[in-house]
């Protein structure tokens, strides 16, 4: 790892972002196994690759197009702990979707969060369009979309990717690579060695790092966002880490892998590593990290209280933005 021009205090501020992360899909867990909240789809092992990136990106004007797991994206682009569990609890205060989409389809536009849906992969020619539109309209951003290695085999990334290297448009493409899409082990996904590899099909840079690198996934999405800035095209990332939950809450995880396999994977959490590199250079000691879990418990705790408490959505607003009003017809 290189820390590069990292403070101490941004790479504080980095931990406590991906911690903060960690410790809401926590407990998220505790609600679901509890009968709290119906669902979730976690973003564990996942949440260094996710800050670090962000991080990256500029998010007063950058847009981002995140998928399920990204809960270290949308944190970072402004969503907070609270809207986080009003949208887990399907309250009308959700800033999703005021309770109608499943938890993790995350959508807020002042923050320019684009909404996703549950087909997979569909962000991608999302993504590409905004791009196109930031080309035409000569505005200096670029849209930084991810996806799941298994969503690389979808008609939606080869065909908006190919559209993006054609007409060299500002986008970022990054795949978390988690090594499982649901229950298939990523050998069994693909023929190719390295996702990363597809980019050059397309005419784009591509590069694989480790997604447990914070350092390594920073400078490979800076170095993406100053080439698409520069008029150079897209790029498509490769980060490769590993999903430490199962699939969802749903999901027994145990029928296609083993837990050695976990545990071996959980020994070298990018969060662990990250934590102990920081401790080791003195930048986090344990009072700071005790004050951080305490205040990151007390927001968690707060936020929880206050979603289960929030008004449900209104039943008489169930068809709104889905069928015509009569006044509107």
């Amino acid at each position: 790892m290189d820390k590069g021009k990292f403070s101490n205090e941004e790479q504080l501020e980095m931990y406590e972002e991906m911690l903060l992360a960690r410790r809401i899909d926590e407990r998220m867990w505790l609600l679901n196994r509890s009968g709290n909240i119906p669902f979730v789809v976690s973003c564990q092992g996942q949440e260094v690759m996710q800050v670090a990136a962000s991080t990256a990106l500029d998010k007063k004007v950058d847009y981002i197009l995140p998928y399920y797991r990204d809960l270290g994206v949308v944190l970072h682009f402004g969503m907070t702990t609270k809207e986080i569990f009003l949208q887990a609890y399907a309250k009308a205060e959700d800033p999703n979707s005021g309770g109608r989409q499943m938890p993790g389809h995350f959508g807020q536009k002042k923050n320019r969060i684009v909404t996703g849906s549950s087909p997979v992969t569909t962000q991608v020619p999302h993504a590409v369009g905004i791009a196109l539109a930031a080309k035409m309209e000569g505005k200096s951003l670029v849209s930084f979309v991810t996806l799941g290695e298994g969503s690389t085999n979808q008609g939606d990334f080869h065909e908006g990717l190919n559209f993006a290297g054609v007409h060299k448009l500002p986008v970022i493409f990054m795949v978390e690579n988690n090594k499982y899409a649901i229950s298939v082990p990523l050998h069994k996904q693909v023929a190719c060695e390295n996702i990363a590899d597809r980019a050059i099909g397309y005419g784009m840079h591509g590069i694989k790092v480790d997604g447990n690198d914070p350092f390594a996934v920073y400078q490979a999405v800076k170095e993406a966002r100053e080439r698409a800035l520069n008029g150079d095209g897209p790029t498509l990332i490769e980060a490769v880490s590993y999903r430490l939950t199962p699939h969802s809450s749903d999901d027994d995880d145990m029928t296609y892998r083993t837990k050695e396999e976990v545990e071996q994977e959980k020994s070298i959490d990018g969060l662990i590593q990250y934590k102990e590199k920081l401790k080791k250079e003195g930048i986090l000691t344990d009072e700071i990290e005790e004050k951080m879990e305490s205040k990151l418990k007390e927001e968690i705790n707060e936020a929880t209280e206050y979603a289960e408490k929030a008004p449900n959505p209104d039943p008489g607003t169930l068809s709104d933005y889905v069928y015509s009003s009569k006044e509107g017809m």
